[in-house]
């Protein structure tokens, strides 16, 4: 039974990377091509781009701490693999935080409809309110990576100090807890920002239904469509960020239990956010829907085909 579950939970991986890889390669490739054509993109598409490159990042690299299972001998080579690993997947999961942060702000400003001076002097400024954002991003960004090889070099002296310091714990559980740490410090403020973005985006909302009742018109208008958007683009963001936080915190406890099948059922669970994430931006952004599906046309014409040959007698 345990045997059966493990080769179905590695099978919904390897879909989960082929979904992830395709889905963030079809966002870098298409914008890239609009690039080559039009020499300019827009800074929602300069995002998805960023997103996309991260977020494949941030997948091979769960892989990878999965696949290379991390019980290091403490030597010095070790000690800068296991620092460049972590930092390596601190920068993919910081500019993947971020980045999508920042669309749901820029959503934000695009979308909502305030009437507020400080809302709309920020609106008119809103490539400068988020280049602020970013640059301040790489404050934290810097901070984490120095709290990150600190907290190696001490490890790494405490475990010659004591070679029984981590007895009740494994090395890689105690690396586990180290990404949760840093998740829970360097995480907080940027999911604040989005969670305030979806708040006033349902806000406006609201007051825009409100507002199409008393004009006695429909509820289909474009704009309420551009906030119901917009509203699924980032709920899906929070929830899903929050279940990929969850999953590595559980993934934690079954390192200190040794549950190699929990920790399976865990990477499924941690892939989900950067994997699907990036096929709701496709699927809620016109532009890229189009080009999707344009995609997808041929596969599913020929898979008519298929079909029609097979059951013509």
């Amino acid at each position: 039974m345990e045997i059966g579950l493990q080769i179905f939970l590695t099978f919904v991986v390897v879909v989960q990377l082929i979904i992830g890889n395709l889905t963030n390669g079809f966002i870098i490739v298409k914008n890239f091509i609009d690039w080559v054509h039009k020499r300019k993109l827009s800074s929602v598409d300069q995002i998805f781009i960023i997103l996309a490159i991260s977020r494949t990042g941030v997948i091979w690299e769960v892989l990878v701490s999965w696949f290379k299972p991390l019980h290091y001998s403490f030597s010095t080579v070790d000690r800068e693999e296991i620092k460049i690993s972590l930092l390596i997947w601190v920068v993919f999961n910081h500019f993947s935080l971020w980045f999508a942060t920042v669309l749901s702000i820029v959503y934000l400003f695009k979308i909502a409809t305030f009437s507020r001076p400080i809302f709309l002097y920020l609106r008119w400024r809103v490539r400068k309110v988020i280049l602020t954002i970013l640059l301040g991003s790489l404050v934290f960004l810097f901070l984490n990576m120095i709290q990150i090889s600190t907290h190696v070099e001490d490890w790494k002296h405490g475990h010659e100090r004591n070679t029984a310091w981590n007895s009740t714990l494994s090395e890689s559980a105690v690396l586990s807890k180290l990404i949760i740490f840093n998740m829970t410090m360097f995480s907080f403020i940027p999911f604040i920002l989005a969670l305030i973005s979806l708040l006033l985006l349902t806000i406006s909302l609201w007051k825009h239904r409100q507002k199409m009742r008393l004009n006695s018109e429909g509820h289909s208008d474009p704009r309420t469509e551009a906030h119901i958007n917009a509203l699924k683009i980032v709920v899906s963001f929070l929830l899903l960020y929050t279940t990929y936080f969850l999953s590595l915190f559980t993934s934690w406890i079954s390192q200190m239990h040794q549950s190699d099948l929990m920790h399976a059922l865990v990477l499924c669970i941690t892939l989900i956010y950067p994997s699907s994430h990036s096929l709701i931006l496709i699927l809620g952004y016109s532009k890229l829907k189009q080009s999707f599906l344009f995609v997808l046309r041929p596969l599913k014409c020929k898979t008519k085909a298929e079909d029609q040959q097979i059951t013509i007698p």
